[in-house]
């Protein structure tokens, strides 16, 4: 998956004017003079009292954020009787609130249903009051008592099915919330939860957040972390984490670390992850010793390949010496490395440049450096803005190669838009072009990476390799979205990209039944997903992740979920030829401090 960075650093700097201009407008009730929190909040995810006045609704400020979207939280202390209504709610107002926590208010405004991200996003409203006047009748008021959210009280079940009148959308369903996970988060919303000893299952990131569990034992990784097995196992215990406090005084948490004690405060929803602990009390941070993996060096008669992206790397980064230790020290110098994520060689300055041998000459360099063998290289440079990444950038795949272990043999170099073909040269599978692009004018990889193949010799033996990386999950909805399931939209091109590589790979099988092929890269999708099954059609691949126990299969951790994204397949000759090994090598994904978002995998087997 490509950075997210640019992206949610533009969603954060329009976070106010979204938060007025992306609403849902609802039938409301009568105007109504004077009415409590839970009468706003209702017993759906969308307010009864949507696009109206309210007046002097009353509450007692539980936090007050003065960054983002600036506004404050009120609670009513006197709730009713109902688990589906919250007794909280944000009140919006634009500009640094002048409250303080304790004050109790009466606030009259718009009642508002704020989509994070706006109604294309498929996003679960936030109800808030919007365009506020407000008094503070008294301060020092002690808060109302924060609701604990732990393994006990989150149900199993994640969420509803939506209604099919509806588009699929939960938004009007009464919530359940002692049935749903998603229902007890929404009855929530606004109101102060506490989590205790809470596991973290997603590192801190750039943006301060970060993300913990309150059921340690959900899908559990050896390494702390929660593993997303199936579309079936959303893991229900995950929550975000944020905080209301300074940015420097939040922790630098690693996967497997523990928030000790009591971290409490509002229950937000926002873009990047749904329902969010915006805490104004942090628990202490209590490390869970997690240090990065290695694994171990390939044998003599052993040929490890590797695939490892490299976020986006270009000469004007810091982070080269970085990755040549995971690569020297952690991958133990594999003799051939696929790598994604490599740009031009000026990185995201669009004025047409597209060679890279700048970009991978440094590494290289690097990789020397640290002690790792002199590695050459091939690649084929993309036509200008054609593979989508970063605007300038140029991504493309790139092979690695310890020449002093492994040959490769040049054939017919191609270009950016002429396909490699399976010929056979005595005998054998050969590639027309090596290195050369698979299928590169198919409309499966329009504005995407197109596959980069190569033939490889190791011992005698010819091995072809096609480095991949398939469109990103971009544009999909999230876990938490008002529609579920989920749509994700994306699938639709890597199914299409799986299919070309699937029929290129059936080619070589064609032509040599037992030919060692693998393809790899950053896959963008799960090993239990539509897309692998499209890529092992008919026997041709298999995903070798899949030979890990569930608890070890992940490359990547996203909201809280420890998945896999980065894969290799093999054909059946590798598969069945015996001693095959893999290892994802966790070295990035779930540490605060990556410079990688992706672990690199490595294969080892005898050809």
């Amino acid at each position: 998956m490509a950075s997210k960075s640019s992206a949610r650093l533009a969603a954060l700097t329009v976070a106010a004017v979204c938060s007025v201009t992306s609403t849902v407008v609802l039938t409301s009730p009568a105007h109504a003079d004077s009415v409590r929190v839970h009468d706003i909040q209702g017993s759906t995810r969308q307010s009864p009292y949507a696009g109206k006045q309210v007046t002097d609704v009353a509450g007692i400020v539980t936090g007050v954020r003065g960054y983002g979207s600036r506004g404050f939280w009120i609670q009513d202390p006197s709730p009713d009787a109902d688990p589906a209504t919250s007794e909280g709610v944000f009140v919006f107002t634009n500009s640094v609130p002048k409250v303080a926590v304790g004050d109790a208010v009466t606030v009259s405004g718009t009642v508002t249903e704020y989509v994070p991200g706006g109604t294309s996003s498929g996003n679960q409203s936030l109800t808030e009051i919007t365009r506020p006047t407000f008094t503070v009748v008294s301060s020092g008021n002690p808060v109302p008592a924060a609701t604990t959210v732990s393994a006990r009280s989150v149900p199993r079940a994640y969420a509803p099915e939506g209604d099919a009148d509806a588009g699929g959308s939960v938004g009007g369903l009464t919530l359940r919330p002692a049935k749903y996970a998603l229902d007890l988060y929404e009855s929530l919303e606004g109101m102060t939860v506490r989590v205790s000893d809470a596991r973290v299952v997603g590192a801190t990131d750039p943006y301060t957040e970060l993300w913990v569990t309150v059921k340690p034992w959900e899908n559990a990784s050896r390494r702390g972390g929660t593993v997303y097995g199936s579309y079936d196992a959303q893991n229900t215990g995950r929550i975000q984490i944020q905080s209301l406090g300074k940015p420097a005084d939040f922790p630098d948490a690693n996967v497997g670390d523990t928030l000790a004690g009591t971290t409490a405060g509002p229950l937000d929803y926002n873009q990047y992850g749904g329902y969010t602990l915006v805490a104004n009390e942090l628990g202490a941070l209590e490390s869970g010793g997690l240090e990065r993996e290695s694994t171990r060096a390939q044998s003599s008669r052993e040929l490890a390949v590797a695939t490892y992206n490299v976020e986006n790397l270009d000469p004007s980064d810091d982070t080269f010496a970085a990755h040549a230790e995971a690569i020297v020290r952690h991958l133990k110098s594999p003799d051939i490395v696929s790598l994604e994520e490599i740009q031009d060689d000026n990185g995201a300055t669009d004025d047409g440049t597209v060679t890279a041998g700048a970009t991978v000459g440094k590494l290289i360099d690097a990789i020397a450096a640290a002690g790792g063998p002199r590695y050459d290289w091939r690649g084929i440079d993309p036509v200008d803005k054609a593979d989508g990444g970063e605007p300038g950038g140029n991504i493309r795949q790139a092979f690695l190669f310890n020449p002093e272990r492994v040959s490769f043999t040049d054939r017919g170099a191609g270009d950016a838009t002429t396909p490699t073909g399976v010929t056979k040269v005595r005998g054998r599978a050969a590639l027309t072009h090596s290195p050369g692009r698979v299928d590169p004018a198919n409309p499966a990889w329009a504005n995407s990476r197109k596959p980069l193949a190569g033939e490889f010799a190791f011992r005698g033996r010819t091995v072809v390799v096609v480095a991949n990386h398939f469109n990103s999950k971009g544009g999909d909805q999230g876990l938490t979205a008002q529609y579920q399931p989920p749509s994700r939209g994306s699938e639709t091109q890597r199914h299409l990209q799986a299919a070309a590589v699937n029929t290129f790979v059936k080619e070589v099988l064609a032509v040599q039944k037992n030919a060692d092929v693998i393809a790899l890269g950053d896959i963008n999708d799960f090993e239990f997903s539509r897309t692998t099954r499209i890529l092992e059609d008919g026997g041709a691949l298999w995903s070798a992740v899949k030979s890990l126990p569930p608890g070890e299969r992940y490359s990547y951790v996203y909201q809280g979920n420890s998945q896999v994204l980065d894969q290799i397949l093999v054909s059946p000759s590798v598969r069945w030829a015996g001693r095959l090994s893999y290892d994802s090598v966790h070295v990035n994904a779930e540490f605060h401090d990556q410079v990688s978002d992706h672990d690199p995998q490595v294969l080892r087997f005898r050809p």
